[in-house]
């Protein structure tokens, strides 16, 4: 557990001291910057896809989104939009209004991957990654199955923050499950083909803190990357950021308040036979206002093997995915980093 005085650094920390220059250990190589793409940055009047899950047609553009993107918006989800306000509400409290000596009380240590609490960086030191660190502070909650769920470990302010998350957890618990039926009846399955091969599902949610950037043309708040578990739903505050990568061009997710981002991760891949593939995504920084993004990832237990499902592998598609066990991948993933790849492609039984 850290002190006041810790040599670790937070971001919100160094945007507040005022510098115009950034610290060199968060400027992304020339080839990463978001200015790399310029062209691909509008999208070309192209957005990622909105879904109303009301609608009789949602499979057939479940599946369209799955298959094109990897990424969509849904609305018409079912879970309370009061609730989706509360959480960003919670958020930016907990980051903009609790003195960080409180905010100390819950830091993660840097040295441990995937560790529950206040942090900035992510990836455990190693000969591998190169250590260019994301313009963003979080804070990870360990919140499925109901035995990693421990509300002490996380704010104790504002006064509702962790009945807040509680029901947040259980909401796109509800919301993932469904999402992965109607992806599986997309593909012609079984609803229930994608959910019994993650199993039960292990679920953070990561609240992300992007503070004000001096140089956002050199940095990244979040670099590129695909996500490694099964499927990610996150919300947006009301500035843009998130970004997903398509046929090489960047293109913005434009913020709904109402509306809840599906991106596709790396194991549905797997185990869709790369039929759909995961989102490659990234979060930009700004120069004038603070942004916030709340991520829920829903993955399999360490221990749980994943491959491509028997039902879509046959003669005519074979595997195109080595078996991989989830804890293996998981930790390669945090000790190498992605390092803008889509670890994935290393499963490839043909590349």
């Amino acid at each position: 557990m850290e002190v006041e005085g810790s040599p670790v650094m937070r971001v919100q920390s160094i945007a507040q001291a005022g510098k115009s220059e950034v610290p060199p250990q968060y400027i992304q190589p020339p080839s990463d910057r978001p200015n790399n793409d310029a062209g691909g940055k509008s999208g070309g009047g192209v957005d990622v896809p909105v879904i109303d899950l009301g609608e009789d047609s949602v499979r057939e553009a479940v599946g369209r989104a799955c298959r094109d993107w990897g990424a969509f918006q849904v609305t018409n989800h079912g879970v309370p939009i009061r609730l989706l306000d509360d959480m960003r509400k919670v958020g930016l409290s907990f980051f903009n209004e609790c003195p960080m000596k409180d905010k100390l009380m819950y830091a993660c240590s840097p040295d441990s991957a995937a560790a529950e609490g206040y942090g900035s960086k992510m990836l455990v030191d190693s000969d591998e990654n190169h250590g260019v660190l994301d313009w963003r502070d979080y804070f990870d909650h360990h919140t499925l199955p109901l035995s990693r769920r421990n509300p002490s470990n996380w704010p104790h302010y504002p006064p509702n923050y962790r009945e807040v998350v509680s029901q947040f957890s259980d909401e796109m618990n509800v919301l993932a499950q469904k999402l992965l039926g109607i992806i599986s009846e997309s593909l012609g399955l079984p609803s229930s083909s994608l959910k019994d091969a993650v199993g039960e599902f292990y679920q953070n949610i990561t609240v992300s803190y992007y503070p004000p950037c001096p140089q956002p043309d050199l940095t990244l708040g979040l670099q590129s990357h695909s996500d490694f578990g099964a499927l990610t739903l996150l919300i947006q505050d009301q500035v843009p950021g998130l970004e997903v990568l398509k046929d090489s061009h960047w293109y913005p997710v434009q913020p709904l308040p109402e509306a809840i981002v599906v991106l596709v991760s790396d194991q549905t891949e797997i185990i869709t036979n790369g039929n759909y593939r995961s989102a490659v995504h990234r979060a930009v920084t700004n120069s004038t206002g603070a942004r916030l993004s709340v991520a829920t990832f829903h993955d399999p237990s360490k221990t749980r093997n994943i491959s491509p499902a028997a039902e879509i592998v046959c003669q005519s598609s074979p595997a195109r995915y080595r078996e991989v066990n989830y804890g293996d991948y998981m930790s390669r993933w945090y000790t190498k980093g992605p390092e803008g790849k889509r670890n994935v492609d290393s499963l490839l039984i043909d590349p």
